[in-house]
């Protein structure tokens, strides 16, 4: 495993639609293992393969819960993800994310949805979703279809802190 270097904007990767996953051999399985080492030395909650430059939908989400803290995060590959049902209860929230470092901004996302894509090997997954997770997946999705969460902001503002909650 070796972390990857992450892009920023105005990189254009971030701006394309991300090819589908096809093929689920030694190559995507390299690139997954780097995405998780990259995600947890920049302390992000989520990757998409467009952050490191690769244009392939795939994205990671690292989603702990805050009630108890001594029990480990779960991390989830999701491979050609697609939302398939979104709720029509909009929350918004706060968003930041490690293309776009300095930057966070408010953003209305649906409160659940239905994700569907493939696993890792290429076995279907479906998830419905709900809160912070639901987000993060709706952050994330964004990247392999070229949009930032910038472009769906209410409103920006620049932050010192290295705080990122997506």
């Amino acid at each position: 495993m070796a972390a990857r270097e992450i892009i920023f904007v105005p990189h254009p990767t971030l701006r394309k639609k991300s090819a589908k996953v096809s093929d689920f051999g030694p190559d995507l399985q390299q690139l997954i293992e780097d995405m998780i080492e990259t995600l947890h030395e920049n302390s992000g909650a989520g990757l998409a393969a467009p952050q490191v430059n690769i244009s392939q939908r795939v994205i990671l989400v690292e989603f702990g819960t805050e009630d108890n803290e001594e029990i480990p995060p779960t991390l989830y590959v999701m491979i050609n993800p697609r939302v398939t049902r979104f709720s029509q209860k909009i929350v918004t929230g706060a968003e930041g994310c490690l293309s776009i470092p300095g930057l966070m901004g408010e953003v209305e996302r649906a409160d659940e949805i239905v994700v569907e894509g493939q696993d890792r090997f290429g076995k279907p997954l479906k998830m419905r979703l709900q809160g912070w997770i639901a987000r993060i997946f709706q952050h994330e999705i964004d990247h392999v279809n070229g949009i930032l969460y910038t472009d769906r902001a209410t409103s920006v503002w620049e932050t010192d802190e290295d705080y990122n909650p997506v």
